[in-house]
């Protein structure tokens, strides 16, 4: 049974007239009344009685026109459906992002404006570190990830798109000899007992840290891990050491907590999508052109 025997069908039940559904859907009479022929046949039931002066529906017809008229309109829903997601209207989107981003003015922006305009994909957000994103990126777990630099290479078929960058701050507490000063450097965390995210924890921000200061000339201490970015900066408040985080946390003002930018012109951090080379989905495209579009605003 085809689709096209269905629409034939429901324009000679709707009209009761060959005549007038022929006009309707374009065709011969006869072609249309064969057509109708082959349907019954292959349903096994009289459909419509005929006569020279009228077209009834019979009982079988009756309902029959009901589960066709509603067949029609699940392949038209379906229709639109694979339209909508080929314009990337429609369809699941997996975005990961980091500790640090939802933070930024930016991700707000970028989410708030994706959801309005495309109302009809469901979004789906997960918290994850750099590297867990890259993995999953590569793997087709995610589509998408909102992710800080890596000191190691890329994976072959990843790509980023550079969406931000933000200078990195040290994070003391309020009486720390450092925070009457309106700067810092790297080389001022030279003995500093960091407090720092575990290297497990697959952050950009670990092996930076270990770069800039080896650049400086000296080797990090660390005096604690912690797996939360609101743990680190209690722990700060709490004089167990200081650390350093992207600008962004300075947002999250915890009394007896300072904020002190480096003044390093490396000392900066980016926020990328990250995304496979290959990908060719209109909903990954989409994303990225309304998070591209976020970050110029």
């Amino acid at each position: 049974m085809e689709l096209r025997h269905l629409r034939y069908f429901v324009a000679v039940a709707e009209e009761l007239s060959f005549t007038r559904a022929a006009e309707r859907l374009h065709i011969g009479q006869p072609p249309l009344s064969h057509q109708i022929q082959m349907l019954e046949a292959e349903v096994g039931a009289q459909l419509l009685e005929r006569s020279k002066r009228w077209v009834r529906l019979t009982e079988a017809g009756k309902l029959f026109l009901d589960d066709a008229r509603r067949i029609l309109g699940l392949a038209e829903q379906a229709a639109q459906t694979a339209r909508r997601a080929e314009r990337g209207e429609a369809g699941e989107l997996r975005v990961g992002f980091t500790f640090s981003t939802p933070l930024t003015p930016l991700f707000v922006a970028a989410i708030n404006r994706y959801r309005q305009r495309y109302p009809g994909v469901t979004l789906t957000l997960r918290e994850m570190s750099t590297l867990g994103q890259i993995d999953a990126i590569a793997n087709r777990e995610l589509d998408l990830g909102l992710v800080r630099p890596l000191e190691s290479a890329l994976p072959d078929g990843i790509t980023l798109t550079v969406l931000r960058r933000d200078p990195l701050e040290m994070v003391l507490p309020h009486d720390h000899p450092l925070a009457g000063r309106e700067s810092v450097s790297v080389r001022d965390l030279e003995g500093q007992p960091l407090v720092m995210y575990p290297e497990s924890a697959g952050t950009g921000i670990y092996p930076q840290i270990f770069r800039l200061c080896r650049e400086a000339g000296f080797k990090p201490i660390i005096a604690m891990e912690a797996a939360e970015s609101s743990t680190i900066i209690g722990l700060v408040a709490a004089g167990c050491g200081v650390s350093v985080l992207p600008s962004s946390f300075n947002i999250i003002q915890m009394s007896g907590v300072c904020y002190r930018p480096l003044a390093d012109a490396d000392a900066t951090t980016t926020l990328s999508l990250a995304q496979r080379r290959d990908e060719v989905s209109p909903l990954v495209a989409a994303f990225v052109a309304v998070a591209t579009e976020a970050a110029a605003a």
